[in-house]
């Protein structure tokens, strides 16, 4: 019974030390999120919402749609609807970071461009005369485009340009240091269970314990002696 109770001392004290383990953790996320929170209202990019909480782009629902479908179905996010509220359209979630994303990767991918030839070009046994042409991306990421083409290779650089390479690469450290947080708060949350349970398990081997070693004793019956005339009688 004393190593009962010395072991409950033990898992008591763990437990202890994983709950503070769990405070420090959650203490440091929440110094992670008020950092993320100070990061998305200084930049104060929003979600467009209508009257019905429905998402926007550039005025049409239909287009936020077709964005989501990109988002969910293309890139194959998961996103979390309780994370894009019209009560906070500030861009400072996982799933509003990656929405965000997605708004300027599908602009990207359905704009036009006009590429101006000052002169007659040839290329692959086709001839492009001097003059200006309206070329669509159609769908077409950096890596879809013949770079060598005299539209394709022009189109390319304007499309894909550094400003929406530098804004999705902004976004999408957003998104990781959102999900890292989350992930974190996870962690936190079950380290305090743990230590709650050890707590809880020490107590308890520390209570079993002394229940036994107070208890009351009984005395031992004495065993019965068999004659071998079949009676039987206690033995001294």
């Amino acid at each position: 019974m004393t190593r009962f109770n010395q072991l409950g001392k033990l898992m008591v004290v763990m437990g202890i030390l994983f709950v503070l383990g769990a405070g420090f953790a959650l203490y440091k996320i929440q110094e992670g999120y008020d950092s993320l929170q100070a990061f998305s209202a200084a930049q104060n990019v929003v979600l467009k919402y209508n009257e019905q909480g429905q998402l926007l782009d550039r005025g049409k629902p239909e287009v936020a749609q077709k964005i989501m479908r990109l988002l969910t179905e293309d890139w194959g996010y998961p996103v979390v609807e309780s994370e894009l509220d019209p009560n906070d359209p500030l861009v400072n979630t996982a799933s509003e970071y990656m929405y965000q994303m997605a708004v300027i990767g599908y602009h990207v991918l359905h704009g036009n461009h006009e590429v101006v030839l000052t002169e007659d070009q040839e290329y692959k046994g086709k001839v492009y005369p001097a003059g200006s042409y309206e070329v669509p991306v159609n769908g077409r990421y950096w890596t879809g485009f013949d770079r060598m083409h005299p539209l394709d290779g022009k189109v390319r650089e304007m499309a894909w340009s550094g400003v929406a390479h530098g804004l999705i690469a902004e976004l999408g450290v957003g998104t990781v240091t959102a999900s890292t947080l989350q992930l974190g708060l996870a962690v936190a949350a079950l380290t305090a269970g743990l230590g709650g349970s050890l707590i809880l398990l020490g107590a308890g081997l520390q209570w079993a314990s002394c229940s036994v070693e107070f208890a009351p004793k009984t005395r031992a019956s004495k065993p019965r002696v068999f004659k071998a005339d079949g009676s039987s009688a206690l033995a001294v």
